[in-house]
């Protein structure tokens, strides 16, 4: 089918994640898991499991309450539900235009009931109840291969980074409506709201590009070239600093928001992907491993890692083996768990993080 066709082309610019293992890790003063109170002494990360679902699983979220995982499936018919308390998918939910395959990211809103997933291939976002994931409607994006997506709770507005079109769609949530369409550098990836709502930081992953634009103008307000860089997710936990991963050049980033400024960086294994924050302080990377030297849409030649580094002065404390292209990485949100997707092989595997304080 043609449409199928169009996706594993696509491929070509559309793989970029990460993977999990065992894990250990040891320094003074370090941070806890998120609210908690102490400072963390270690980190150790038990594997609970390996489980299977759906073709390609891209992102791996975790519900609001830590209930479920939700695996959106770029080549398959809609999106995963893992639940955490039988082990195993339980559901798999079919948008409106699922046959057209493509679903790349998902968004729990939790002040609004709320999860949303991408479909590339339609630029459409589809808002589900939660608990309960019953549709509620489709949005159109009204750009080409949609993607990301973030929320800013000030503003009740999500946005969506639209990868062909190379442009952002703010969306004005109670509505639905497309209020603006903001251009980007080439291939806009990770976003991230900061200054209340008020500014909107993306990636451009072909242009090698971090771009600040104000969400009431849509003017770009500061920018910041990296040389030949691929940046694809970024995470911030206080809106001053924030953490970027870079495909190419195999870089973790230390960013000042303030103006943009890159103030550390640390080297990783092949293609990293995914990052998520544990209490402000470790950040757990995915990434995904060599290309196939055939064809980089293939199986890799060699399975991912999963780092844990230190942000404080951006050392790597712990390396640790995935399955085949390791992509979606998620920290439970009392984080206590740790889920990552393994692209080529079709499953996700589960971890018990344990946080010692002193």
């Amino acid at each position: 089918m043609k449409h199928i066709a169009y996706i594993r082309a696509a491929l070509a610019v559309l793989l970029l994640d990460t993977a999990l293992s065992v894990v250990s890790a040891q320094a003074a003063g370090a941070a806890g898991p998120a609210g908690a109170a102490g400072t963390a002494d270690a980190v150790t990360v038990e594997k609970t499991g390996t489980y299977r679902c759906g073709r390609q699983p891209k992102q791996v979220i975790f519900s609001p309450d830590g209930s479920y995982v939700i695996l959106p499936l770029l080549e398959d018919r809609g999106f995963d539900v893992f639940s955490m308390e039988e082990k195993k998918v339980v559901r798999r939910i079919s948008p409106p235009d699922a046959d057209k395959l493509g679903f790349a990211e998902g968004l729990f809103v939790p002040e609004k009931g709320a999860f949303f997933v991408s479909q590339m291939t339609t630029g459409t976002i589809y808002e589900y109840s939660y608990p309960g994931f019953v549709l509620r409607r489709s949005i159109s994006t009204k750009g080409t291969w949609s993607k990301f997506i973030a929320w800013s709770p000030e503003k009740s507005m999500l946005a969506v980074s639209n990868w062909v079109s190379n442009d952002i769609s703010l969306i004005d949530y109670e509505s639905g409506t497309v209020i603006r369409k903001i251009p980007t550098g080439k291939a806009p990836r990770g976003m991230v709201f900061i200054d209340g709502g008020e500014t909107l930081v993306s990636l451009s992953f072909d242009s090698g590009i971090i771009e600040a634009f104000s969400v009431q103008s849509g003017k770009r307000t500061d920018s910041l070239s990296v040389p030949k860089a691929c940046m694809r997710h970024i995470v911030t936990a206080d809106g001053s600093t924030a953490f970027v991963s870079d495909m190419y050049n195999r870089q973790i980033y230390r960013l000042q928001l303030h103006p943009l400024k890159i103030t550390a960086k640390v080297r990783v294994f092949n293609n990293p992907n995914t990052i998520d924050l544990l209490g402000g302080r470790w950040l757990f990377v995915s990434t995904r491993g060599p290309n196939n030297p055939q064809d980089y849409t293939k199986r890799s030649p060699e399975n991912g890692r999963i780092h844990i580094i230190d942000t404080k002065d951006m050392s790597i404390l712990h390396t640790f083996t995935g399955g085949n292209q390791p992509t979606g990485l998620a920290l439970s949100p009392d984080g206590r768990h740790l889920c990552f997707s393994n692209f080529q092989d079709e499953n996700l595997e589960l971890y018990e993080v344990h946080v010692q304080e002193k």
